[in-house]
């Protein structure tokens, strides 16, 4: 995506980071879903005002589900979807996966459904899972994760796999947390925006800015960022990276 504004001002280029994991019993877990081929064909309504401001290229190779058949792989391979929040640009791609099981924070999954205010109606579209997908939805329920409240267990995957609610950006937006045997990676959604969240503070103001203009509860996100800066630096086997960072998703690519 390369933002309107952002190109004025020196922040010219966003990614829509998906992840895949291949587990050993539960086929293939896609960790969010970017855009899908229905937001590349048209069919989904993304607005003009929308592509205009964000400017998202919308490659038809670039969806989930094709670069996963050039890997070899069919959409049925894939039964499960866990999503740091449903966002367009996060969930477009759960309707390429029909059969797909979706797991997410209970209070996110509600906000998507009832949309209670404008700037909702404006995230989340209905049509992503217009085909009544299968939901699993999640709260706190006690258990913990490196002293964090998580969800550490989900319905039906076997593998490491689990929700670590870190709201403020959303109602109920999570990170996701994988165990990759001699790391953790933890997919941060859009908790922040921008790698020196994580370090130094140093955050560009167009990069600020965009994310108290899209924020719903600030002293949430706040507290969510302050929380994975003190993971980030009290572990040395997580991987921690967000949603839209390029550097974060080349370090680890390569």
């Amino acid at each position: 995506m390369c933002p309107f504004a952002g190109r004025l001002i020196g922040w010219p280029r966003l990614i829509a980071h998906c992840l895949v994991l291949e587990t050993a019993r539960d086929g293939l877990v896609l960790v969010d879903s970017g855009f899908g081929t229905r937001d590349v064909d048209g069919r989904s309504g993304l607005t003009g005002a929308f592509r205009t401001l964000a400017g998202p290229t919308l490659d038809a190779q670039e969806p989930a589900v094709v670069q996963l058949a050039r890997l070899g792989y069919k959409p049925a391979d894939l039964r499960h979807v866990v999503v740091t929040h449903l966002d367009l640009d996060h969930a477009g791609g759960i309707a390429d996966f029909p059969h797909a099981t979706i797991h997410v924070h209970a209070r996110e999954h509600a906000a998507a459904m009832t949309r209670p205010s404008p700037r909702e109606r404006q995230r989340y579209h209905a049509t992503h899972w217009a085909h009544g997908p299968t939901w699993s939805v999640y709260t706190e329920d006690g258990d913990t994760w490196r002293g964090l409240p998580a969800v550490t267990r989900l319905r039906g995957i076997d593998a490491d796999i689990g929700l670590l609610p870190m709201h403020g950006h959303t109602r109920g937006h999570s990170a996701v947390i994988a165990n990759a045997g001699d790391r953790w990676l933890v997919h941060a959604g859009d908790a922040y925006f921008h790698r020196h969240a994580m370090a130094d503070g140093k955050i560009p103001l167009a990069i600020r800015t965009f994310e108290k203009a899209v924020e719903i509860d600030a002293p949430a996100r706040r507290a969510s960022v302050s929380a994975l800066r003190q993971l980030h630096a009290s572990y040395s086997d997580v991987a921690l990276f967000c949603a839209h960072d390029t550097e974060e998703f080349a370090a680890l690519a390569g």
